[in-house]
């Protein structure tokens, strides 16, 4: 039976915010390439960035409303990656190891700044495609995060969610447009590209998506399948990237009481670059899965209930300059805070690049929790980050 949480000021606690540094890789602006020699190469990529914040939180009852400063990391940790490569015969073999870092210690954890692994992945490429096998982002809703113009900057920071006060990372527009694709255990395909097609598929790590029981144990029988294909082409002038992908997976309990989890979604999108400007629309529908997370973070409690999302975003660039803007929104039926609500976010941002490896960053962020049948709003957050980011 559904268990119907209410909303409080601790949905999700601090810890779990700290813990879901969340983030996607950009691609470096220029590795440094350590050795090259003998058909072998290693290499080292790196981000580093920084925002001033500040939020204004109203929340009902007002006990929470505040205006918090802070200096943290945006929507992207910081991190420091390896890769190699190696020719053998036919074969292209590869890796990637990525740590993806914190910045911000507190008067709860010391120095004790939170580093984990996202990517610890290999790779087997020829004529025929790719296998990759290790830890990478999962498939269902990557393209949608990967392509977000917010992707460098600061995005939605929640009270609700712990965000505000937390020693994570921003959300960006995690939960208002898509969910985050979380690393995962992987083994995926990649075919060529031809003609500008692309599919990958993959068998994922499952996960728990059902109640736990003291008189059973929950399994899934096979494992979780994702894809996505994706299209890129050109049009009156116009390049275009589209992209398909989705994901599986059934929870059972071996505990007949506890009712079983088909989880399933499917995200799309597509992105014109025209001269200067670029143009992304994208979203998601989803049953049975966490509107925040793929994997469930946090263990809320699922059933097959819907989730659907979408974003629309523009951005100009003049020179060294760029400006975007953007809009998403997700409605959930409960899977996320245990509460039928919406989630919507309008954002303004501004960049300014001073050379290849080096951006300023401002951004002006709404955010907003609108509780359903009769709950009523739950949050309004406005926040501006200033910050820089350094890629090498």
């Amino acid at each position: 039976m559904y268990k119907n949480k209410t909303a409080s000021p601790r949905i999700l606690p601090l810890a779990l915010a700290s813990a879901a540094a969340l983030a996607f890789a950009l691609p470096a602006a220029a590795e440094i390439v350590l050795y090259d020699k003998d058909d072998t190469t290693f290499s080292a990529d790196g981000y580093v960035n920084a925002f001033y914040v500040n939020s204004d939180i109203d929340r009902p009852g007002e006990q929470f409303d505040r205006t918090q400063s802070r200096v943290k990391m945006g929507f992207l940790p910081n991190w420091i990656g390896f890769n190699m490569g190696k020719q053998v015969d036919d074969l292209k073999l590869g890796a990637r190891s990525s740590f993806w870092v914190t910045i911000n210690d507190g008067e709860t954890n010391g120095t004790d700044t939170a580093i984990d692994v996202r990517q610890f992945y290999g790779t087997v490429s020829g004529d025929w495609g790719e296998v990759l096998v290790g830890k990478d982002f999962g498939l269902f809703a990557r393209s949608n995060i990967l392509l977000d113009e917010l992707l460098g900057g600061y995005g939605q920071v929640s009270d609700t969610l712990g965000l505000v006060d937390g020693g994570g990372v921003s959300f960006g527009n995690i939960g208002s447009g898509y969910p985050y694709p979380f690393p995962t255990a992987q083994i995926t395909y990649r075919t060529p590209v031809v003609n500008g097609l692309r599919l990958a598929a993959g068998i994922m790590d499952p996960v728990d998506t059902n109640d736990d029981s003291p008189t059973g144990k929950a399994y899934q029988e096979n494992p979780r399948f994702e894809a996505e294909l994706t299209y890129q082409f050109d049009l009156a002038g116009a390049q275009i990237y589209s992209w398909l992908n989705g994901a599986y997976q059934s929870s059972e309990n071996t505990d007949d009481s506890v009712d079983t989890v088909k989880s399933k979604g499917v995200g799309y999108g597509v992105q014109a670059k025209i001269s200067d400007f670029t143009l992304v629309a994208s979203g998601f529908t989803a049953k049975g899965i966490n509107p925040f997370f793929t994997n469930n973070l946090g263990e809320a409690s699922l059933r097959e209930m819907d989730s659907d999302g979408y974003l629309f975003q523009g951005a100009y660039r003049f020179g060294k300059n760029r400006v975007a803007l953007s809009y998403g929104k997700t409605r959930d039926d409960g899977n996320g805070l245990g509460i039928e609500a919406d989630y919507e976010t309008r954002a303004i941002a501004y960049t300014r690049d001073i050379n290849d490896n080096l951006r300023l960053i401002a951004e002006y962020n709404q955010f907003e929790i609108d509780g359903k049948q009769g709950v009523g709003n739950l949050e309004d957050t406005d926040t501006l980050a200033l910050g820089l980011a350094l890629t090498w």
